[in-house]
């Protein structure tokens, strides 16, 4: 049985930038930061990854190279900009704000509203 989670709508480009904030990365190898660093818990498909990075990168947040795989093949590379280290920030304050206030519903027990 896959115990793996798909990504909430709304965090996927979140989870690009923070992957690429770690260093440049192709496609593919962004999708496997993403679930190294959830610790295989996350599932990115990646016919939603490569339309996200489309859009991300038209939007300024990340940045483009063409460069060489560890499979010795041609691929484009991805890196953060300013911008999309601004909005990383942003993006990661807002995500917070709503983990504590979803757990905080999460957590109340009866009697206490």
């Amino acid at each position: 049985m896959d115990h793996r989670l798909e990504v909430l709508q709304g965090t996927l480009d979140m989870l690009i930038l923070k992957a690429v904030s770690l260093g440049p990365l192709h496609g593919y190898g962004i999708l496997l930061r993403i679930e190294q660093l959830s610790r295989e818990r996350l599932l990115i498909q990646q016919g939603s990854l490569y339309p996200a990075l489309y859009r991300l990168e038209h939007q300024g947040w990340i940045a483009s190279a063409w460069g060489e795989s560890e499979n010795r093949r041609k691929a484009k590379y991805y890196r953060l900009t300013p911008a999309g280290k601004r909005r990383l920030q942003d993006e990661a304050h807002r995500w917070r704000s709503m983990a504590e206030a979803i757990a905080g519903i999460m957590n109340a027990a009866p009697g206490e509203v």
